[in-house]
């Protein structure tokens, strides 16, 4: 059974991302003027998906897979969009589950972390460049360098896509150039397994939490530690991402636990100190992301439950309870910042619509109210006699 708003797949879906369709349906740019006129004309494809999960190995009956699916254009222009249950990419992972995921931003396929290493799958059109003619190929000469390392429990691409960067259950950090794979870092670390890692927007950091100790952040460019960011008593830190401010400067925010209660931390990317800590939940998170244009924060909970925060002063726009019958695997925002994604063991993905990101709501009713209070105070200065005459003496 689905929840409310959520389509089910039919496997528990342990990682997701939105696809860059523009990169891989259109790589080169039209040749002639009259091909950009056509392809200006033609409407967009709607957006997509890809899922991966699966029941692991042994018998269980439920299959390990990767699907990409569609946004519903009929759903969307409905009360409540939705992803289309029909997949328009499915291949089957064999004996293998993906655990996570990497797309490329820039339509370089698909990274996927299995049990035992990672494994790229491309791009290929079948008949033409409609994107429901796309496959996924894996393509087994690439990633010599990630087979038999185990499982990553931490898988990304810069915001460019020119490096990527592995976390391993083992405790060992992998850093390449893509897509020459030459290695920028490493560290092994065999005390402490790795959970989350995040570039900045400019490419310049990459922030690295493991299961104990402080946040790593790292200098690409060096390979050099740049900070250690401390955690204060109680902390156990959790998520990491890396999002822009409005004056193209970073800030790192961390979801720690602290007591009986979640919260995220932000950093100053300079003095790499705290600037801000609010507490969000009771309720242990799963998953966390930054909208693209930083003006968002998610958390999905290992309850189910999807809150939206403003990136700024951390206060809650949107809360789903329930969004999903399981834990909370993943979370990801469209593009455009306006539409997030979240999936579950429950075998869901769920969309929600978020509003435009720069006001969701958080600066209306201030602005009605400052409007009627001058609507009143005009209508008191031209009707003063009137209003002292009806008062009582």
């Amino acid at each position: 059974m689905a929840a409310r708003g959520g389509q089910s797949y039919g496997f528990p879906i342990y990682c997701a991302a939105w696809l860059p369709l523009a990169h891989i349906v259109n790589p080169d740019p039209p040749a002639t003027d009259a091909d950009a006129d056509a392809a200006s004309s033609s409407p967009p494809p709607p957006p997509m998906a890809a899922l991966g999960g699966g029941g692991g190995e042994g018998r269980s009956g439920v299959p390990n897979k990767l699907v990409v699916a569609a946004l519903d254009p009929a759903a969307a222009a409905g009360e409540e969009a939705a992803l289309s249950p029909e997949a328009v990419v499915e291949v089957n992972t064999e004996e293998e589950v993906p655990y996570r995921m990497a797309v490329h931003p820039r339509g370089d396929g698909v990274v996927c972390a299995f049990p035992n290493g990672c494994r790229l799958y491309r791009w290929e059109s079948q008949e033409g460049d409609e994107p429901r003619n796309l496959a996924l190929e894996a393509d087994q000469e690439a990633l010599a360098e990630l087979t038999d390392v185990g499982l990553q429990l931490a898988v990304s691409f810069s915001g460019e896509g020119s490096i990527l960067a592995t976390g391993g259950e083992d405790g060992h950090l992998r850093v390449f150039k893509w897509p020459a794979l030459e290695s920028v870092l490493t560290e092994a670390d065999i005390k402490t397994s790795i959970k989350d890692l995040s570039f900045s927007t400019d490419e310049k950091f990459l922030a690295v939490n493991r299961s104990s100790g402080p946040c790593k952040v790292w200098d690409l460019l060096s390979s050099e530690v740049v900070a250690n960011l401390p955690r204060e008593a109680g902390e156990i830190f959790g998520f990491c991402r890396f999002s822009n401010k409005t004056d193209n400067s970073n800030v790192l925010f961390i979801a720690a636990m602290q007591g009986d209660y979640w919260k995220i931390i932000s950093w100053d990317t300079t003095s790499w100190t705290r600037v801000g800590s609010k507490k969000i939940t009771r309720e242990a998170i799963s998953a966390f992301a930054v909208s693209p244009d930083g003006a968002l924060l998610a958390i999905g909970t290992i309850e189910g439950t999807v809150i939206v925060l403003g990136s700024k002063d951390m206060r809650t726009l949107i809360t789903v309870k329930k969004a999903h019958l399981g834990i909370v695997t993943t979370l990801g925002f469209s593009q455009d910042s306006r539409t997030l994604l979240s999936t579950s063991f429950d075998s869901t993905a769920r969309v929600t619509s978020v509003g435009s990101p720069k006001s969701n709501g958080s600066n209306v009713w201030p602005m009605i109210l400052v409007i009627i209070l001058a609507i009143l105070v005009y209508y008191c200065m031209q009707h003063k006699a009137e209003l002292l005459a009806i008062l009582p003496r």
